[in-house]
This record gives structure tokens, sequence and C-alpha cells, in this order.
């Protein structure tokens, strides 16, 4: 049985490690199903963000260098696994060690960027939600955002090299030895740490933005960060609605949940077979399969509540003209015409003294000239 006291034991989904072929087929088809899903949202959010001015915004920043990071996992990673899980065991490509190096680095560049990349986002929201807007422009310069963009990938490149073992997978024939060194177990150990302390941040800083939005008078939609033009707020919003609160509260909650989902089961894996006795094959395929999950959902947990990127998706994509369509689209007018109707008809209390002063004028005048 492999040892899973270290990420190089705990090949991604054991593909090369199974002897049944309904499995490795099965396995790979979730490879590239994930990986043709992940290329696509990835790439989608990439290109919105660049293309309308809208969303170019500081958070959006982290957001798209995640996305670029997770298109390591998902467009370069992942197809060859899906590949190499429908050859045959004895195949030239699974006994190439630098081949398999290179697969290794390729996943740990994309998952260190992507990890680090999360807890920037978080970090910026908690900066913008809860500090003063003066704290917020002088710490998210565009210089200051570059650099930090610059050093999580600074980081992920002077790891990869340092630890080729941890992200590189064994083969059928040659398999993760039973008893590793202590140098590896430990660096395991240290990476799952790390892990855990990044979420522990993340976890800080949302569930801080959760508790000063329900204490706050402004009406914030957590996952709707498009606040930076608007800085300093000119004036107080309306108190939000309970219910507005609670979604957004919810929407934060959520998006917690899906990454301690997608980081959590490796990272208790490896401790457990530090600590304790290697993990079952298929608890390690299970942790593997949701950590990738995580790199195509990327895109989803932080634009599936954000309005703008709805309309500039709906502006690039393309639509039907059929008739439920077209209903909706003449109800969109019919709803246009009417409050502008309504704009043009509210008057301001001066104005209609004005113009009550002048129909009074009017008639009195018409009065006169009639007994003349």
């Amino acid at each position: 049985m492999p040892n899973a006291s270290s990420w190089s034991a705990s090949s991604p989904l054991l593909l090369l490690w199974e002897d049944s072929s309904g499995t490795r087929i099965f396995l790979s088809l979730l490879y590239a199903v994930l990986a043709i899903s992940g290329t696509l949202s990835n790439v989608m959010v990439i290109y919105l963000v660049f293309s309308f001015k809208k969303l170019q915004t500081t958070s959006n920043a982290f957001i798209v260098n995640g996305c670029a990071a997770d298109l390591s996992v998902c467009a370069l990673w992942m197809p060859q696994e899906a590949v190499l899980g429908l050859l045959p065991p004895n195949s030239s490509s699974l006994r190439s060690a630098e081949y398999r190096l290179l697969r290794g680095g390729l996943l740990g560049l994309g998952l260190t960027v992507s990890l680090a990349s999360h807890l920037l986002v978080a970090f910026n929201r908690y900066v913008l939600i809860t500090k003063l807007p003066s704290v917020y422009q002088a710490l998210y310069q565009r210089r200051h955002t570059g650099c930090m963009i610059g050093l999580s990938w600074a980081l992920a490149l002077l790891l990869v090299p340092l630890l080729p073992g941890l992200w590189t997978p064994g083969t059928a024939q040659q398999p993760p030895p039973r008893q590793m060194d202590g140098s590896s177990r430990y660096t395991a150990l240290l990476l799952a740490l790390a892990v855990l302390g990044q979420t522990a941040l993340l976890l800080h800083c949302y569930l801080g933005i959760v508790r000063r939005v329900r204490g706050s008078a402004k009406r914030v939609s957590v996952l709707n960060f498009h606040l930076l033009h608007q800085l300093p707020f000119p004036a107080a919003p309306p108190p939000p609605r309970r219910a507005q609160r609670r979604l957004s509260s919810v929407s934060v909650l959520l998006l917690c949940c899906v990454f301690l989902l997608g980081t959590q089961p490796l990272v208790w894996v490896s401790l457990l077979g530090f600590f304790l006795r290697p993990a079952p094959p298929a608890l390690q395929a299970a942790s593997w399969l949701l950590l990738c999950a995580l790199s195509a959902l990327n895109p989803l947990l932080y634009t599936w509540r954000s309005e703008e990127f709805r309309r500039a998706a709906r502006s690039v994509l393309p639509r039907g003209e059929g008739p439920a369509s077209a209903c909706g689209n003449a109800l969109d007018k019919i709803q246009c015409n009417t409050k502008t109707s309504v704009v043009h008809l509210t008057l301001s209390p001066v104005q209609l003294l004005v113009y009550f002063v002048s129909i009074k004028c009017i008639i009195a005048e018409v009065r006169f000239h009639s007994l003349c």
C-alpha cells in the first residue's frame, strides 16, 4: 500500500496504480471533464476582466491571477493525467523521470499560486469592508497590487525546484516507497501545516466580513466588490434589508465551505499518514479529486453572485431570439418606458407651485379680457 505521509506518495487519483481498466477509464473521464470545464471557465473570466473596464478592479486582479494559475492545472496537467490513465502500464511515458518531474512541477506551480490567490482575494475584501477607504487606497495601489501578484508566482517558483518530490506522482513500475526518508515526511508535514494556516487566515477574513456586514448600516454584498471606483463613499447608502444581509452571509459561508471541502481532505490525509498510518488508496484518490475540482470551480465561486460579471457574460455569449426571449425583451421595454414616464411625471414641490401660480395667472387674465 502506498505511503500517504507525503503528497508525493498520493498520486493524483492514483490512476497509475489501478489494476482495473474500468476504474482507470472512469477516472480518466473525470479528469477530462474537469479539464474542459475548468479551462473554459477560467479563460472566460480572464477574457471578461480584460475586455470590460468595469470589471478591472483590484479584487478581480487577484481573481484573474488565480484563474491563470488554475489554467496550468486544468489546461496543462489534467489532460496529461487523463491520457496517461488510458495508456498501457508498460508505456514508456510512464517510465520517464523527467516527464514525471515536469508534470509535478506544473501541478505544484498551479496549486501554490491558486492557494495564494485565494488568500489575496480574501484579505483584499476584508480590508475593503472593515477598514477605512483611505487605508484601502494606500495599501492597494497599482504598484502594490502588482508586487503581491508577482510575489505569489515567485514563491511558487521557489518551492517547485526545492520540493520536486512532493508533487511528483509515482508510476505503476515505480510506486512510492513504503518507507520515506525523514526529510520528505517532514516537508509534507510542513506543507500541510502551511495550508492549514492559509485556511485559518482565509476563514478569519471572511468571517470578519460577515460580522461587519451584519452590523453595518451599509448595503454591501460581500461577493460583489466593485466599490473601488466609488471610494471614498460620497454618502451613506440606505440600511440593508435583513434578507439581503442573510443572503450575503450565506454566500460567504458557502464559499468557505467549498474551499474547505476542496483543500482539507488532502491535508488531513497527509497528517494521518504522518502521525498514524497511511490512508486507504480510495481515500487518497477522493482527496485529490476534490482538490482538482477546486481548480475548475474557482471562477464560479467568485463570479456567480456578481451582477457585473453576469451582464458582461450576457453581452458576450450568443442569445437566442425565440418566443421566450422576445417576450422578455418586450417586457423589459415596457418596464423601461413605464419607469421613464413615471420619472417625467414626478415633479418637485417647487415645480408644482410654479405651475399652479402660472395657471392661476392665465385664468385671471382670461377673465379680465372677458369683462372688458
